[in-house]
């Protein structure tokens, strides 16, 4: 397995792992949310199957921004590799090194610190379709392409 490869599939792993404690509490708070509406009634069983509601929603969300991540890197070919930043291009500048995909957790491979960004952010705009050796200026910070993989 090459190196994008595996930085490809530990976020993978990663995205996996988050999305099973949403589906997880969600059915946590959809069994609470049975469970209170068999034995209670008034004022404070209807407030607290409100609070279970609203926290239900934002999980929700929070999974299909998980999901939508997910995509995002299965639609990535790490095993084409290009001279030019592309989506799934891994890069190395300055002392950095960035996989060009979506905004995920900073992961360790193999001993590398590697940070993963969007092609939207601020500085993986500025890298796309950029080549080794280019320089690019992010926020008055300059960055030097050493290699892109």
């Amino acid at each position: 397995m090459t190196f994008k490869q595996k930085i490809k599939q530990q976020h993978l792993v990663l995205l996996q792992d988050k999305i099973d404690v949403y589906q997880d509490m969600i059915s946590g708070l959809s069994d609470d949310a049975q469970n209170d509406a068999k034995g209670s009634a008034g004022d404070k069983h209807e407030t607290a199957l409100s609070m279970m509601h609203l926290e239900q929603e934002k999980i929700t969300q929070k999974l299909k921004e998980a999901i939508a991540l997910q995509r995002i890197l299965d639609r990535i070919a790490v095993s084409k590799s290009s001279p030019i930043i592309v989506l799934g291009s891994v890069v190395k500048v300055n002392a950095l090194h960035l996989f060009i995909s979506a905004a995920l957790p900073k992961i360790n491979v193999e001993g590398v610190n590697v940070l993963a960004v969007s092609p939207q952010s601020p500085l993986g705009s500025q890298l796309m379709g950029k080549q080794q050796g280019d320089i690019v200026v992010v926020n008055g910070a300059t960055f030097a392409i050493h290699e892109v993989v």
